[in-house]
């Protein structure tokens, strides 16, 4: 009984020993906590001039922020190809982010300015036409007027192929036969098997070319 007794005592006594605070009471500055360190008090410190976060080198300035120096480029930046994955893309974020304002086909007259908010200005007008692609870029990333910016939920990658899709959109609403390689303006509106329901997708028929064949939704003849 002794014996136990004393084996007993000894893993308590080692249990106490490793029983240590060390790394609860570590010397730290505690978050926006005064400090005495610093002739300002202030234990919060801006990071060293020139520190770069992981992965956050920016190498490509113009990528990020769509100017040449002080002005606005006018060229797709390498790493965002312009293809249809990308306009795909872009329409996508498009109708998520910008129609609410701008609407579906960019003419400024999106459901919230119906509903009393700012109008903003048509994509359509000679200005905004003539605006070079980081203009687009830039305003996104920083808003201007009434918009608000959109950076933080919109990555750079995501707002370049916004960027490609308004051009798209824009040659969409002023294209000739020419840039439509045959196609007839106005396109004919598509038509539905199914018209959808909030819980299903609308199921479109074959569109009709000029030839009379029959093409699907992804542009094969039927």
């Amino acid at each position: 009984m002794v014996k136990l007794r004393i084996v007993l005592g000894l893993v308590a006594l080692t249990i106490l020993v490793g029983c240590r605070n060390d790394m609860h009471d570590q010397p730290r500055f505690k978050p926006l906590a005064q400090s005495d360190f610093y002739a300002d008090l202030r234990s919060s410190r801006a990071p060293v001039e020139g520190t770069v976060a992981r992965g956050d080198l920016r190498e490509d300035s113009y990528f990020y922020t769509g100017k040449i120096g002080a002005n606005p480029g006018d060229y797709m930046p390498a790493e965002v190809p312009v293809n249809e994955e990308t306009l795909k893309r872009g329409r996508e974020r498009f109708n998520i982010y910008c129609a609410p304002c701008h609407s579906r086909v960019g003419d400024g007259n999106g459901m919230l300015p119906q509903r009393g908010y700012r109008h903003p200005p048509s994509y359509h007008q000679d200005r905004l036409r003539k605006a070079p692609l980081g203009y687009f870029f830039d305003v996104i990333t920083n808003g201007f007027g009434a918009m608000p910016d959109y950076a933080s939920q919109i990555p750079p990658d995501d707002r370049w192929k916004i960027v490609a899709y308004i051009r798209a959109l824009q040659l969409s609403q002023n294209a000739t036969a020419a840039d439509a390689a045959g196609h007839p303006i106005p396109s004919a509106p598509p038509r539905f098997e199914e018209p959808g329901s909030g819980a299903t997708l609308p199921v479109q028929l074959p569109q009709s070319n000029e030839t009379g064949e029959r093409e699907n939704v992804s542009g094969a003849h039927q």
